[in-house]
C-alpha cells in the first residue's frame, strides 16, 4: 500500500480517541455529545454492564457491539459513497464496454444520473457492484479501493470520505472498546470494500467487519494462489441477513447494536430480544444545515418502520440536531 498521511492522520485520531477514553473516569468520555438523554443513556448502559458487581454485569467475552456503517459511523448522502465508487469504476471500465451506453442500469450511471440508478432497486445496484468489482483478484481489487478512498472527495463537502466519518460515533467506538467491548462493523455495502480502509478510520480490523459479498474461487495463476473475485453474490448483509451475518461470523448475538435506517431493524430486533441488558440506538439525521435531514421518505437510508419500533421498544434515538455538538471533525 503506498503511504497515505491522511490516512495517517485519521489514524492516529482513532488512537487519541481511545486514550481519551481510557481515561473516561476522570474527562467526559463522549465531548462531542450533548448532555441529553441520549448520551446519558449510553453512559448509564455502558457503566451498568462493565462494573463488576453490578446486577447486570456483562463478561468482557459477551461485551459485543455491532454498528451499520452508513448513515451511522460516516454520511450516505447524497448516496451511498460505495455506489460513487462503483461510478468510477464504470467510467474506468467503459471503453470496454461499448454496450453500457444504451444498457440500464449503467447508462444512468454515465450520465451521473443517480435517481435512475435507483430507480431500478436493490437489483440494479446489485448489477453494478458484480460488474464493478469483480474479474479482479482480492489483492487487486484492495488496492483499487485503498488508491480511491485515499484521493476521492465527497461531491458537497470536497472533503476526503474517510473525512465523512461522524466524530461523535468515533468517541463512541473508542468508549465502548476502554469499556471492554468488542466493536464490529455490520454493514449493506460490500465487505471488501470497506476492510481496507475500516482499521485505520474506525479502528476496526478486518476480520470484525460483515458486510454483502461476492463469490470468489480460488485459482493458479502462473503457479501462485490467487482468490479471483466473481460476478456472482454471495452474501447480502442487509436487513434480516444482517442477523445472519452476525451469527455466521461472530457466533454470539450482540448486547447493543446501532443503525440508523430500516435496513437496521431486524439487526436490533435480534440484538435487544436477547435476555439480560441490552441497548438499542438509532441516529436519526435532522440537522439539514450541519449535515442532511431525512428520514421516512428517503431513498437513501430509509427510516420508517425503525423509528416505529424504536417508540415501541424503548430504544434510543439520536436526534443528530439536538444531542450532537460536533457531527464532523472538519466542522468548528
Amino acid at each position: 500500500m503506498r503511504p497515505n498521511n491522511k490516512l495517517s492522520i485519521i489514524s492516529f485520531v482513532v488512537l487519541a480517541f481511545t486514550l481519551t477514553a481510557a481515561v473516561a473516569g476522570a474527562q467526559d468520555p463522549l465531548p462531542s455529545w450533548n448532555d441529553t438523554a441520549s448520551k446519558k443513556a449510553i453512559i448509564t448502559f455502558v457503566g451498568d454492564v462493565s462494573r463488576e458487581g453490578s446486577p447486570n454485569y456483562v463478561t468482557p467475552a459477551e461485551r459485543i457491539a455491532t454498528f451499520d456503517n452508513d448513515g451511522t459511523l460516516w454520511a450516505e448522502q447524497p448516496t451511498y459513497f460505495q455506489l460513487i465508487f462503483a461510478l468510477d469504476r464504470v467510467k474506468a471500465l467503459a471503453p470496454k464496454h461499448p454496450e453500457w451506453k444504451e444498457k440500464e442500469p449503467f447508462a444512468s450511471l454515465l450520465k451521473g444520473d443517480m435517481k435512475g440508478v435507483l430507480a431500478g432497486g436493490e437489483k440494479s445496484i446489485a448489477e453494478i457492484m458484480m460488474v464493478t468489482h469483480a474479474g479482479t483478484t482480492t489483492a487487486e481489487f484492495e488496492k483499487i479501493v485503498q488508491d480511491w478512498i485515499a484521493t476521492a472527495k465527497h461531491p458537497k463537502t470536497g472533503r476526503l470520505y474517510t473525512e465523512m466519518v461522524y466524530r461523535p460515533m468515533l468517541e463512541l467506538l473508542a468508549y465502548l472498546r476502554a469499556n471492554g467491548f468488542k466493536t464490529y462493523i455490520v454493514s449493506g455495502g460490500g465487505v471488501e470494500f470497506m476492510r481496507p480502509w475500516a482499521e485505520k478510520v474506525y479502528g476496526i480490523p478486518p476480520e470484525q467487519v460483515i458486510g454483502s459479498s461476492i463469490k470468489t474461487k480460488f485459482v493458479l495463476r502462473d503457479d501462485k494462489p490467487v482468490l479471483v473475485r466473481l460476478p456472482e453474490i454471495n452474501f447480502v448483509d442487509d436487513g434480516p441477513g444482517k442477523p445472519v451475518g452476525i451469527q455466521m461470523q461472530i457466533g454470539r448475538r450482540p448486547v447493543a447494536a446501532f443503525g440508523n435506517s430500516d435496513g437496521d431493524l431486524q439487526m436490533l430486533q435480534w440484538t435487544t430480544a436477547g435476555s439480560g441488558p441490552r441497548f438499542g440506538l438509532l441516529v436519526h439525521h435532522t440537522d439539514a444545515e450541519r449535515e442532511w435531514a431525512y428520514d421516512r421518505r428517503s431513498p437513501i437510508g430509509k427510516l420508517d418502520k425503525a423509528l416505529d419500533e424504536a417508540q415501541v421498544k424503548g430504544w434510543t434515538v439520536v436526534d443528530i440536531k439536538k444531542d450532537w455538538k460536533t457531527i464532523f471533525a472538519f466542522q468548528k
